[in-house]
C-alpha cells in the first residue's frame, strides 16, 4: 500500500535503476542457481527478515534469511506465507482475460455497460475495460486519506468495492474529475482494479474471489494462496510484519501490523500467498497454461509504453525484458518477475518496519542475479 500503490513502488524503483535493454532473456544456462551467490544476495536484502525462489528452468533454490519476528530468534520460515499486496491485479487481470477468451467481456467495453453510473463525472462513461487493466482510466485513487504509509487508519474495517469506488469518484455529493481523459495518459490507481473485480461479480454472477478460485487456486493447486475477504488473520508458517508508528516524541516504534483486515485492497492487492506459489502461477500464465495466446499477446504487450502491460509490470535487466509484478501491505513487501517464456523466475517477500535502509536496491541485485546468471 506504499505511496497509494500497495506496493509497486519497487517495480518502480527497478524501472528506475536498471538501463533499458531489448529483446527477451536468454535461454538458461545449463548448470542450476549459484545458492551461495544467492542466499548472500537474499541476506542484504533482509530487513527483519526475507525469503525468496529462483527457478532457473528445472533447476530451483528457496531459502529464507533473517527472523520472523523482529528481536525474535525463531528464523524467518522458507515456506512462510506473506501479504502480496498488488501481485493481486495479476490474477484478478488473468480471470478478466479468460473472460475476454470466452467471448463474455470484450477489452473494448466500457465499465458503463457493465456498471451503469460507477463513475459519473465527465467522460467516465468512456472508461473501456482495456484502460482499466493498463492504468489509463484516469480514475482518482481511493486510498487517499486511508493509509499512514501503508497501514490503514482503521485495521479492522471491512470495505465494500462500492464504497471504496465511491471514495475515488465522489467528494461529498460532489463528482470527483477524472485525472486525465481515458486513454489519454497512465496513472497507477488501485481503483481500477476495484471496477475491475466489480466486472468480473456482473458478468459471472460470482465475486472475483470466486472466480480466482475456481479458476486459479484449485486448478493449480496453490494450496497457500487465498483471498482472505474480511478475515484479518494470517495462518500458517510467516514472518510477522511491522509499520512505523510515531509517538508523541516523535520517535517511531514497531507495531505488529500481521492482523489487518485487507478488504481495503480487495481484487487490487489483498491476496497471501507464498514464494513457490507464485512462481508455479507466474509459470503457468506466460507458458500459455491459464489463457489463449491471443488474450496472453494483449497481456504482455506494452502498448503503453510506460512499462504496463494488462496486469503485468515491465522492466528491463541488462539481459532483457522481465515481467511480473510487485506488491506490498503494511509491513511486507513482495516481488515477482519472470522472464517472457516463465523460464526464469525470481520471487522475494521481505519484512521491514519502515526504518531500516531501503531494500530496493539489494532486491534489484538478487533478481538480476537470478534472472541474468553469468
Amino acid at each position: 500500500m506504499r505511496g497509494s500503490r500497495f506496493g509497486a513502488l519497487a517495480l518502480l524503483t527497478v524501472c528506475a535503476l536498471v538501463p533499458t535493454a531489448g529483446g527477451a532473456v536468454a535461454a538458461p544456462p545449463a548448470v542450476g542457481p549459484d545458492a551461495t551467490a544467492l542466499q548472500a544476495a537474499l541476506d542484504r536484502v533482509t530487513a527483519t527478515g526475507a525469503v525468496a525462489e529462483v527457478r532457473q528452468g528445472s533447476a530451483v533454490w528457496r531459502d529464507s534469511s533473517g527472523k520472523s519476528r523482529l528481536n525474535g530468534r525463531q528464523a524467518a520460515p522458507v515456506d512462510g506465507r506473506f501479504r502480496a499486496g498488488s501481485v493481486t491485479k495479476t490474477f484478478t487481470a488473468t480471470v478478466v482475460l479468460q473472460l475476454v477468451g470466452e467471448g463474455r467481456l470484450r477489452l473494448s467495453d466500457t465499465a458503463e455497460r457493465w456498471l451503469p453510473g460507477l463513475v459519473p463525472a465527465p467522460g467516465g462513461d468512456k472508461i473501456t475495460v482495456r484502460e482499466l487493466l493498463q492504468h489509463a482510466s484516469g480514475l482518482p485513487e481511493y486510498t487517499d486519506g486511508l493509509l499512514d504509509g501503508d497501514a490503514p487508519h482503521d485495521r479492522f474495517r471491512t470495505w465494500t468495492p462500492a464504497e471504496l469506488v465511491r471514495r475515488a469518484v465522489k467528494d461529498g455529493d460532489r463528482n470527483r474529475p477524472l485525472l486525465f481523459p481515458p486513454g489519454t495518459d497512465h496513472h497507477y490507481s488501485n481503483t481500477d482494479y476495484i471496477a475491475l473485480g466489480m466486472i468480473i461479480e456482473k458478468v459471472t454472477g460470482r465475486s472475483y474471489r470466486t472466480e480466482i478460485d475456481q479458476r486459479i487456486i484449485r486448478p493449480l493447486a496453490l494450496r497457500d494462496t487465498r483471498l482472505p475477504s474480511s478475515s484479518p488473520f494470517l495462518t500458517g508458517p510467516h514472518s510477522h510484519g511491522y509499520e512505523p508508528v510515531e509517538k508523541e516524541d516523535g520517535t517511531l516504534v514497531p507495531v505488529d501490523y500481521t492482523t489487518v483486515n485487507m478488504s481495503i485492497a480487495g481484487a487490487a492487492g489483498e491476496i497471501i500467498s507464498t514464494t513457490a506459489d507464485l512462481d508455479h502461477f507466474f509459470r503457468t500464465l506466460l507458458s500459455g497454461g491459464l489463457l489463449h495466446p491471443a488474450e496472453l499477446r494483449e497481456m504482455t504487450a506494452d502498448t503503453s509504453g510506460d512499462g504496463w502491460g494488462l496486469g503485468l509490470e515491465m522492466a528491463a535487466l541488462p539481459c532483457g525484458t522481465i515481467v511480473g509484478h510487485g506488491g506490498g501491505t503494511p509491513g511486507y513487501r513482495t516481488i515477482s518477475f519472470h522472464t517472457l517464456d516463465g523460464t526464469r523466475q525470481v520471487t522475494v517477500d521481505w519484512t521491514d518496519w519502515g526504518t531500516d535502509a531501503d531494500a530496493s536496491p539489494a532486491a534489484l541485485a538478487l533478481m538480476t542475479a537470478a534472472l541474468c546468471p553469468s
